[in-house]
């Protein structure tokens, strides 16, 4: 992984899957989503955190994916709400400072990612 990239997020409204595009950040071994607090995704983990992600994946002609199931969890330690937000070059783009009320930040925790390498043909699974 590198520290941010663009996966599909899917999270669940009542029995209705939603996915849209998100930005992953990985810093210091976690995965980490910056996002608002009014926003749909927020809601929907609030009220069920299980979550699941791809990210595409391509080798020159060859493409690939990760895609990784798990919970998201909402952080309201503020120390750890600074410590991502000061680590992040897209921050300021969409809030002025860690204390803003609209920014949310939702940790992954995952529990199973399924690998499928660009140059290969068979996924492979892994329960974490």
């Amino acid at each position: 992984f590198k520290d941010y990239q663009h996966i599909f997020l899917a999270t669940s409204d009542e029995d209705q899957p939603r996915v849209r595009p998100v930005t992953l950040v990985c810093l210091d071994r976690k995965f980490w989503i910056l996002t608002g607090t009014k926003n749909a995704k927020t809601k929907q983990i609030q009220k069920n955190p299980k979550i699941e992600f791809c990210l595409l994946l391509q080798e020159g002609e060859n493409r690939g994916y990760v895609r990784a199931v798990g919970l998201a969890n909402i952080i309201r330690d503020k120390e750890t709400k600074v410590w991502v937000a000061e680590r992040c070059d897209f921050f300021s783009e969409y809030w002025k400072d860690p204390n803003d009320p609209d920014y949310t930040l939702i940790e992954l925790h995952l529990t199973e990612i399924e690998y499928l390498r660009p140059d290969e043909a068979l996924a492979r699974k892994f329960t974490l």
